[in-house]
């Protein structure tokens, strides 16, 4: 008898929870990157902002690894259910399949709203006699080959910044990749590479003292991240941005009304001046898509351009 009051109580709690409106328990948010970096901060202060709007906490979940491909897969596995959500880039629109050879496609995600923008801060190592971008490019293209810059990792947005760097002005560098944008950065300050395109994040604790020589922006537009500093196309490169960015996704199937609920939670924290200063503060703009149909379609241009980059360079993961 008790076993079965037991079992009827069960099943009435589960019925009781199911029919209460979404959300209505905690929200699991994967992060492909480790604490404490960019992607990390990113997420715990929107992580915060939208818990304060739906209600209901969400819980970072640190899984690097892979790139971050090891995070989107446990994503596109979850349950399409809202419960599970993920930070990702443009990376999910191709290059992981690329690279890494992942099973999991761009429609095995939905797509829910753009969270931040930044820029990449061009940074060259104080003691190489560079004093402005045009004297980069023509050393650059003086000696192919011969410069090296470092990056975060084969694949991510620092490296598709210096191939398009070198694109834009017909020459050729070395890429020398580490395990994060600070391990890069710090080679620049060493001078065991030449220069790195960085997030703000790696850069400005080395800019700002000067232990390394900021050049410009690689946004189209300056920067309230880096006030002050030109961009790169002000600077004899006419039409070059690159925009380095965050953005919120489930897994597919994430039904519609769910989709809208997780967007204007974040629309409204992503708006709160309070949660912009703290973004800027790490280095990144608060930034929300007018929808998560045009979320879908700026990220999957975003990707694509990005993938052509790293195909028109012949880069493998070794």
């Amino acid at each position: 008898m008790k076993t079965l009051l037991l079992a009827a109580a069960l099943a009435t709690a589960a019925a009781t929870a199911l029919a209460q409106p979404y959300p209505n328990r905690p929200i699991r948010l994967i992060v492909g990157y480790s604490p404490s970096g960019a992607a990390d901060l990113i997420a715990r202060i929107v992580a915060e902002a939208m818990g304060k709007e739906l209600g209901q906490s969400i819980v970072v979940d640190n899984k690097p690894g892979a790139g971050s491909t090891l995070a989107s897969s446990l994503l596109w596995r979850a349950p399409a259910d809202g419960y599970t959500l993920g930070l990702a880039t443009a990376t999910l629109y191709g290059i992981d399949q690329h690279l890494y050879k992942v099973r999991y496609q761009p429609t095995d995600f939905t797509p829910i709203t753009r969270l931040t923008v930044s820029p990449l801060v061009l940074a060259v190592n104080k003691d190489l006699g560079i004093d402005s971008v045009q004297d980069l490019v023509a050393k650059v293209r003086a000696q192919p080959g011969k410069m090296n810059y470092s990056s975060s990792g084969i694949g991510g947005s620092p490296h598709i910044a210096a191939l398009s760097f070198e694109k834009a002005v017909g020459g050729q560098m070395v890429h020398i990749p580490f395990k994060g944008g600070a391990p890069a950065l710090q080679a620049v300050a060493a001078g065991d590479v030449q220069l790195s395109f960085g997030t703000a994040a790696s850069v400005l604790p080395l800019g700002r003292p000067g232990t390394v020589k900021m050049l410009g922006v690689t946004t189209e537009q300056p920067s309230a991240v880096v006030p002050g500093l030109p961009t790169l196309a002000a600077q004899g490169l006419p039409g070059f941005a690159f925009s380095f960015w965050f953005g919120l996704f489930g897994p597919a199937q994430l039904p519609a009304e769910v989709t809208q609920r997780l967007y204007a939670a974040a629309t409204r924290a992503l708006a709160d001046p309070q949660v912009q200063r703290k973004l800027l503060d790490t280095g990144n703009e608060a930034l929300a898509s007018s929808s998560p149909a045009q979320f879908d379609r700026w990220a999957a241009d975003s990707g694509r351009e990005a993938l052509e980059r790293i195909k028109e360079a012949n880069v493998k993961v070794e």
